[in-house]
């Protein structure tokens, strides 16, 4: 499968998810240190903004970028959100060329391609933080695995660091690839 064709599996599932919240679960707690469930969505709405200026302007300007990993990106309707951004990132990807191009990100310049594979991992990622915070399941298991290989390529100890990624836990015995996938980012499972 291409990695826009992932990336779109991604999307669905996390929307899926990000569907399935009730408002007053918002404030729950996630796996994700530090973070309620709102917090996770509202990263994941402004991380996919972020992956979407960067492919159709190169770089994401700095006063952009503190509001996208630091302001409220919900408003109100936090499905409205995810999906406006969701949407918006799908189609910077799939424009033209779009993966051909370099990128500026936070943490580098990389080919839009490895932007891609980054937002996958994280994505699905936040999306099963949400669904173990909220009584969900992501049934695609194949899509869990895929993420967790993409992850296993991408993040190496330089990135595992407080902030970033914890350091990889030990999923338990017979664990769902949903478990793995936490385990992997450095979750308590």
């Amino acid at each position: 499968m291409d990695n826009v064709g992932l990336m779109k599996q991604v999307i669905a599932n996390t929307d899926k998810i990000v569907k399935g919240i009730d408002p007053s679960q918002l404030g729950l707690p996630s796996p994700c240190t530090e973070w309620t469930v709102r917090d996770v969505v509202n990263h994941i709405t402004g991380g996919s903004t972020m992956f979407a200026v960067c492919v159709e302007e190169g770089s994401v300007p700095d006063e952009l970028l503190g509001q996208l990993m630091g302001g409220d990106n919900l408003g109100d309707d936090f499905v409205g959100a995810w999906e406006a951004a969701s949407t918006r990132a799908v189609a910077a990807f799939e424009s033209p060329g779009a993966l051909d191009k370099m990128v500026k990100l936070p943490f580098g310049e990389m080919p839009a391609g490895v932007a891609l594979n980054i937002a996958v991992f994280d994505v699905l990622t936040h999306a099963a933080d949400i669904a173990s915070a909220t009584n969900q399941t992501i049934d695609d298991t194949a899509l869990l695995e895929t993420a967790l290989a993409v992850g296993r390529q991408m993040i190496g100890p330089d990135l595992r660091v407080p902030g970033v990624f914890g350091p990889e836990q030990t999923a338990p015995e017979g664990a769902s690839p949903a478990v793995k996938l936490l385990a992997f980012a450095g979750r308590k499972v």
